[in-house]
């Protein structure tokens, strides 16, 4: 007898606890986020192709940044870059980095999803981009090093310059 008790007193303990947790429901609200951020690691792209990608699609608007590359990928406009390269139709000098152009449209299609997700108004906002070089492992038998390149990528929200009169 002394035992069911026990075991009884153990079970309306429990249900007590139960009811009691069940009304504690979390309704903290979520910052609302201002900015998305896509990070691409250890990219196998050359630094100097990250660098000119990113100041060809910087302060632009995504959709413009996507479809410019799209034009670099099917060789119709290149990327102006600087350096001893030979000159293009159009600009000085560039080139038609189509492999490294084909990872930042990767990236770019990642970071409308992600401002989408976080609800933000596409229109407002502009890209910023931040190359760095990776650590750059060796190939076979120590023989060369590879190409590697890490780039950050971000929507910030686009500030209206206000030019200041001098006197």
């Amino acid at each position: 007898m002394a035992e069911e008790t026990k075991i009884e007193n153990k079970v309306e303990k429990a249900e007590q606890k139960k009811t009691a947790e069940a009304p504690k429901v979390k309704t903290e609200k979520m910052n609302k986020k201002t900015e998305a951020i896509v990070n691409g690691k250890d990219l196998p792209i050359s630094t100097k192709h990250a660098v000119a990608i990113c100041n060809y699609i910087k302060g632009k608007d995504i959709d413009r940044a996507i479809s410019m590359l799209e034009e670099v990928v099917k060789m119709k406009k290149p990327v102006p870059m600087r350096g001893e390269i030979p000159h293009k139709k159009g600009i000085m000098s560039g080139r038609y980095p189509v492999k490294a152009a084909g990872f930042f449209i990767k990236l770019l299609k990642s970071l409308k999803s992600n401002a989408i997700v976080n609800e933000l108004e596409l229109e407002k906002y502009q890209v910023h981009c931040i190359p760095n070089v990776a650590p750059r492992p060796y190939k076979r038998f120590g023989a060369g090093r590879f190409k590697r390149s890490h780039v950050t990528i971000k929507l910030i929200p686009i500030t209206k310059k206000i030019k200041e009169k001098k006197k």
